[in-house]
């Protein structure tokens, strides 16, 4: 049977890489999260002090950027794969919600955003793929033969995060988290290269009264038929 790309985008918080972890399983499929790709050159500039409150340092960033080494490996106990970091497993510091308040600031360089999509194109190279992030169908998988879009509400979207980190023991308030998503929003619909929009020929899934399960079956059922007529 042929295999295709699948390519997920959309807003923080809707469950992209929940969905594309199942539809990758059910398919057979490699997954790859291009947002823990973003999340773990932040935790780089994090850990050396090139960003934080008191601003960013980018050229010190984008000096390093050539030896940061970032790749994923299989973890047969979950059935997906994990990102590593100069070969450190860093999928648990990735999401903590310091890391989400400096990831858009990384994301919008233009070096970093160069760098990961070339590697992201490169995995991509022999289909069989499920990907999520903001700019997949738009940018990095412009002709992929599935491409979904998945929406929710902020509210719905900050609470669901919110549950998310309390359940790891993060001390934070729900306040807190709805601004977070929101400032997400605007900065990664605002950015001046490969900006978060939905492709014309994406088909949109808002799961803001949607269970995992309900929107896992109408994302399987959508990729079913487009490996029929592939």
């Amino acid at each position: 049977m042929k295999k295709i790309t699948i390519a997920i985008d959309g807003y923080s918080s809707t469950g992209k890489s929940t969905m594309a972890k199942q539809l990758a399983r059910a398919l057979g499929y490699i997954y790859v999260d291009t947002g823990a790709m973003y999340r773990a050159v932040t935790l780089y500039a994090l850990r050396k002090g090139y960003i934080s409150e008191k601003g960013f340092e980018k050229e010190p960033l984008l000096s390093d950027l050539p030896g940061i080494d970032l790749n994923f490996r299989y973890n047969p106990d979950l059935g997906y794969s994990e990102i590593y970091l100069d070969g450190e497993n860093v999928e648990k510091e990735i999401r903590t919600l310091e890391v989400s308040n400096y990831v858009s600031q990384i994301s919008v360089v233009a070096e970093v955003r160069q760098k990961l999509v070339a590697l992201q194109k490169d995995m991509g190279r022999n289909k069989g793929l499920v990907m999520d992030g903001r700019d997949i169908g738009t940018v990095v998988f412009p002709n992929a033969e599935l491409k979904i879009f998945m929406t929710a509400s902020p509210d719905i979207r900050a609470t669901r995060r919110y549950k998310e980190l309390l359940d790891r023991g993060a001390l934070i308030s729900f306040e807190e988290v709805l601004e977070n998503v929101q400032k997400r929003d605007y900065l990664d619909s605002h950015r001046e290269h490969s900006p978060l929009k939905q492709a014309e020929d994406a088909v949109v899934i808002d799961n803001s009264s949607m269970s995992q399960q309900e929107q896992f079956e109408r994302a399987l059922s959508l990729a079913e038929l487009r490996i029929q007529s592939a």
